[in-house]
């Protein structure tokens, strides 16, 4: 097969919009994996950098050491305030929200305010990779770095994954004529996408928008405003990738310059990977043809379908043969925390699904079963319609429990379904899905919710769950 990428015409020279960081003070506000790459970067470049932190942890007195003798200032919990006084830039963690009091003082004041994927972009000489959606993200990106991978390319996989972008730029200190990678391959949340300003992917993907963290969006609009800004500095040279199964999707892509490739498990596409009878072709630059056959994925759910026909989208325009393609795909274990198979245990298999961490998410991994089920919900919730679960629950699911500060709007959107059992805890949770569970059974831990309320985060939370069902005596 022919490449079909068009890397000789991209244009991937960074762009530093300051030109010299000797003397630049920069601050940078949270101190949670992306910002100490942040920090990190700054003082290897020569910055000024001050450190700030409103929630500080135990190892919190040692990290701040370490940059204090690194030459950084570190102010926390109540001298918060004091640190954000003289500055150039802020750098901003994807966990501080974008109306919080002090950086609407510090916009006022016509400080820019970025976050870390766009400092990174300002140092980064590969072209980017960049996919968000509600759902999928993780496995996409990581299904990617598997393509380009097995395909000979050197590729950095991280952003919003866990490795900040930030990692991935050549230290100062080590110059060579070359990148350190071909690609990057970033995961991009929409609370970092809040802070871009010229942050510019070569391919953006976008997978899905469904409705999720309206707790921190005020609106649906303003959560599909900051997920649409991934396309806003591409140009001709660039790719749009987009779900065309999905309407917002491609209401949103109209706003894209660059050109535009989908994929579908629907219809042919104009230029793209889609699913036909069975077999998942392309049409790509005017040619057509045969990718693989469904069966040779080893995908369950048609959402992980979609994801792989996406990742293989981005394959065919980094020029990836269709068969290495595949033999990447086949070769990729299940990830951690999506649709898991943790165990079975007296003829009861048991599925960890904690990256289901909206009702969305959760909607596709019941579809993603034949067998009978029983369902494990419930965290923190985020602002879902947990009733768009209700006919998939009433037609393959035995026994629903519910856990979690969301219990009772869960039960009251689920008024009509039975049995439903409340745990206090997750091995509580565990032991009832057990009793409602048969021989054949599968028990699906997908909460539908964020775990901030009884958990660090949703990994905490599926280790937790594969810990209570390895105890199962």
């Amino acid at each position: 097969m022919e490449p079909y990428g068009v890397m000789e015409t991209v244009k991937v020279t960074p762009v530093f919009p300051i030109t010299s960081w000797q003397g630049k003070r920069v601050t940078v506000f949270g101190l949670g994996r992306s910002g100490r790459a942040a920090a990190d970067l700054l003082l290897d470049v020569g910055a000024l950098v001050t450190i700030v932190e409103e929630h500080t942890s135990q190892d919190f007195g040692s990290t701040s050491v370490a940059y204090r003798l690194r030459g950084a200032r570190v102010f926390q919990g109540d001298q918060v305030a004091e640190g954000l006084r003289d500055l150039d830039l802020l750098v901003v963690s994807p966990g501080v929200p974008k109306d919080h009091r002090l950086l609407q003082d510090i916009a006022q004041r016509g400080i820019p305010i970025i976050g870390e994927i766009e400092l990174a972009g300002w140092f980064l000489r590969a072209p980017i990779i960049a996919v968000t959606g509600t759902n999928g993200k993780s496995t996409t990106v990581r299904l990617i770095g598997s393509i380009l991978q097995q395909s000979g390319k050197r590729a950095f996989v991280g952003g919003n994954l866990g490795i900040p972008l930030c990692e991935a730029v050549t230290k100062p200190t080590h110059p060579s004529p070359t990148p350190d990678y071909e690609y990057i391959v970033a995961e991009v949340s929409s609370f970092q996408l809040e802070t871009i300003h010229r942050f510019r992917p070569w391919i953006a993907a976008l997978l899905n928008v469904t409705p999720d963290h309206l707790d921190r969006h005020p609106t649906q609009e303003d959560y599909r405003a900051a997920k649409q800004r991934i396309f806003e500095n591409q140009t001709i040279q660039d790719w749009a990738l987009i779900n065309g199964d999905n309407p917002v999707v491609r209401t949103m892509a109209l706003s894209a310059r660059s050109g535009v490739c989908e994929f579908s498990l629907t219809h042919k596409v104009e230029q793209g990977v889609y699913l036909e009878r069975g077999e998942i072709r392309a049409r790509m630059h005017g040619k057509e043809f045969f990718m693989a056959s469904r069966g040779a994925l080893p995908m369950r759910g048609d959402h992980n379908v979609a994801n792989a026909m996406a990742a293989m989208s981005v394959g065919l325009l980094c020029g990836c043969s269709a068969e290495d393609m595949v033999r990447a795909l086949q070769a990729t274990p299940t990830f951690e925390h999506a649709l898991e198979v943790v165990r079975e245990w007296q003829g009861i298999t048991f599925v960890n699904d904690s990256k289901g961490t909206n009702v969305d998410a959760t909607l596709k991994a019941l579809q993603s079963f034949n067998e009978p089920l029983v369902l494990i919900l419930g965290g923190k919730d985020k602002g879902g319609d947990f009733s768009q679960l209700a006919d998939s629950i009433k037609r393959q699911v035995k026994g629903v429990v519910v856990i979690g500060e969301a219990t009772q709007k869960i039960l009251q959107a689920l008024d009509q379904i039975k049995p439903v059992a409340l745990a206090t805890s997750l091995t509580d949770a565990v032991s009832q899905a057990v009793a409602f569970a048969s021989r054949g059974d599968v028990v699906l831990f997908s909460p539908a919710c964020a775990s901030f309320d009884m958990f660090r985060n949703y990994h905490h939370r599926g280790l937790e769950f594969k810990r209570v069902v390895g105890e199962l005596q």
